[in-house]
């Protein structure tokens, strides 16, 4: 099947053919028919299958029908997403798709200042891509109607839900209007994802090109078993022996990215880090310096694990495998997308063991262990206990870092009342400074430091102390924090300790 099969119109023919795009993949080829007929449609494939052009390319072309000759844009189209990278993603796709049309189009989310968007907004668009929480807030200024939608996209509906979007969701489908096409697109479709989509869609068209949570078959998938303070070294020989030269490396924590991140720089691999914390220009810079080649690795907690599309990007690696099946599914989609083939590699420590059964359940498969391993798993996972014993330690530890760090703060300082009085000279010899004549003002200053002292009235505490603590027996002193502290075993804390994240 081609393009021109699906009745997609000229402007945007011309533009899919400046893509490169000649063939639908499953999920388009399925979907596209459906909405430009005016079908609710509840889509689900893997990440990687293009999802994004399969509910655009439709909307564009409904809206240049109805919309070409009208004097000033009205909102006709609203596509919610959950990350702000894969709302900029989806709108570079639409700006794609319509450039030979006179489709506007804008996109809103947070981490930035809302003027440019709103200026954007006021000139008038027919595709609004947005983020929940900047969405609702210029909502309630009063920037945007909802009124005139025609058209609702939900995009990666399950990561909504994970992110806790799903107060804002039930705001948003109240001041939708109720006489509208819905479309419902996931990655994976647990129970409470159908039971969100019954809420939204009317008598939908189910678009299903794969089996749920599968992963794409471009993708071939490798696991490392190793001990957990043996990751970083098998990683660096994982990059030198395959000689990667691009590759994302996903991680569970932000404060483990940033780590990474300066022990990849250490040892002479260009890269970046994206997560969280990161100000939205410094993310928009990691990703285009990556999609660019500018950098090696991209280290990346679970924000770019939905939806960013990296051309021609081979290498995935999980330096900490995911504790959800489903996000390892979606890790791994950021390589073979658009049926280029992709390598995805998994370095596995004793903890995580359990959580490759799960991944492997879900998917329906078993992934390849490599023998050829300079550094092999040589521990057990803990036991219970052991756990227990090390989430003690670890909590100790962690507060014992952050009481460092706040004392290695403050400990140069000086407060104001440890600093010296008077004159800056006043370390000049009594001979001198004796012939120096007090002036009248001084001299106040020392008849009033001469002045008796008002004494204070004893505290409660005080008072306490001076009528009965002679009198009360002397009890065990209370055991402090330090005494009471469990010290981890010795052959724990050789095999499990790691730096703080």
């Amino acid at each position: 099947m081609k393009f021109e099969d699906l009745k997609i119109i000229e402007p945007i023919m011309k533009a899919l053919q400046h893509k490169g795009y000649s063939q639908p993949t499953p999920i388009q080829a399925k979907a596209i028919p459906h909405i430009l007929n005016r079908k609710d449609v509840l889509g689900c494939a893997q990440t990687g299958t293009g999802k994004t052009a399969a509910f655009a390319i439709p909307i564009i072309q409904l809206i240049h029908n109805i919309e070409k000759n009208a004097d000033k844009p009205v909102l006709r189209s609203l596509i919610v997403t959950p990350t702000r990278e894969l709302a900029i993603q989806i709108d570079e796709n639409i700006q794609a798709y319509s450039k030979n049309t006179n489709i506007k189009h804008a996109v809103i989310f947070g981490g930035v200042k809302q003027g440019q968007q709103v200026s954007q907004l006021k000139k008038g668009v027919h595709i609004l891509v947005a983020t929940p929480g900047r969405l609702l807030d210029l909502i309630q200024q009063g920037f945007i109607s909802l009124n005139h939608i025609k058209i609702f996209v939900l995009d990666e509906a399950d990561r909504m839900l994970d992110m806790g979007f799903i107060n804002d969701i039930r705001k948003l489908l109240k001041l939708l209007p109720e006489q509208r096409q819905s479309l419902f697109f996931s990655a994976t479709m647990p129970k409470n994802i159908i039971d969100l989509s019954s809420t939204i869609l009317k008598n939908p068209v189910k678009v299903e090109v794969a089996a749920i949570s599968s992963t794409a078959e471009t993708i071939t998938q490798y696991l490392y078993y190793t001990n957990r303070t043996d990751k970083n070294k098998l990683l660096l020989h994982i990059i030198n022996k395959h000689q990667i030269d691009q590759v994302l490396i996903f991680v569970r924590t932000k404060h483990g990215a940033d780590r990474i991140f300066r022990f990849l720089q250490k040892n002479n691999i260009k890269s970046a880090s994206i997560h969280g914390d990161r100000a939205q220009n410094q993310r928009q810079k990691a990703l285009s310096d990556f999609k660019a080649k500018n950098i090696t690795a991209l280290v990346a907690t679970d924000i770019a694990a939905r939806g960013i599309d990296i051309e021609k990007l081979t290498y995935t690696i999980n330096l900490d495998v995911p504790n959800l099946p489903e996000t390892y599914v979606h890790r791994i989609g950021r390589a073979g997308r658009a049926g280029e083939d992709g390598v995805a590699i998994s370095i596995c420590e004793p903890e995580e063991n359990s959580y490759i059964k799960d991944i492997q359940k879900l998917i329906g498969k078993k992934i390849t262990v490599i023998d050829d391993n300079p550094f092999p798993q040589t521990e057990k996972p803990m036991t219970e206990a052991e756990k227990k014993e090390w989430n003690k330690e670890k909590q100790r530890r962690k507060q014992e870092f952050f009481a460092n760090r706040k004392a290695k703060k403050t400990g140069g300082q000086q407060s104001k009342k440890d600093r010296p009085k008077g004159n800056k000279g006043k370390n000049k010899s009594d001979s001198n400074s004796n012939k120096i004549e007090k002036s009248p003002t001084s001299e106040k200053r020392d008849f009033n430091k001469s002045k008796p002292k008002k004494s204070k009235a004893p505290s409660f505490n005080q008072r306490k102390e001076k009528q009965g603590n002679s009198e009360k027996p002397a009890g065990k002193k209370r055991r402090s924090n330090t005494s009471m502290r469990k010290k981890l075993p010795p052959k724990l804390g050789e095999k499990y300790m790691w730096p703080l994240e």
